[in-house]
C-alpha cells in the first residue's frame, strides 16, 4: 500500500511512502501526515491494520484554511 505524505508547499507535489516504510520507522516516527489526495478508504484501512498490530491509531481530519480543499490527515500511531 502506498499513500501520500503531506505536500510542503500548495505547489509541491506530494511525496509517498509504504506502509513497509511506515512500519519499519514505527520506533522513531509515530505521527504522519497524509495529503488529501489520498483515499479516505486507504487511511481507514491503515488505521485498521495497525489497530489489528495491537496499537492505538487517531486519524482526524486538520483544516489549515477556509476552502473545502485545504486540509490534511493527521495520523498518530500510539
Amino acid at each position: 500500500m502506498e499513500l501520500k505524505i503531506a505536500r510542503a508547499s500548495l505547489e509541491a507535489k506530494p511525496t509517498t511512502i509504504t506502509l513497509e516504510k511506515i512500519e519499519k520507522d514505527l520506533d522513531k516516527q509515530r505521527f504522519y501526515y497524509f495529503d488529501r489526495e489520498n483515499e479516505h478508504k486507504d487511511l481507514l484501512a491503515l488505521q485498521e491494520y495497525f489497530e489489528e498490530k495491537g496499537f492505538s491509531v487517531h486519524l482526524r481530519e486538520v483544516r489549515y484554511g477556509l476552502g473545502d480543499l485545504d486540509y490534511i490527515y493527521e495520523f498518530h500511531i500510539v
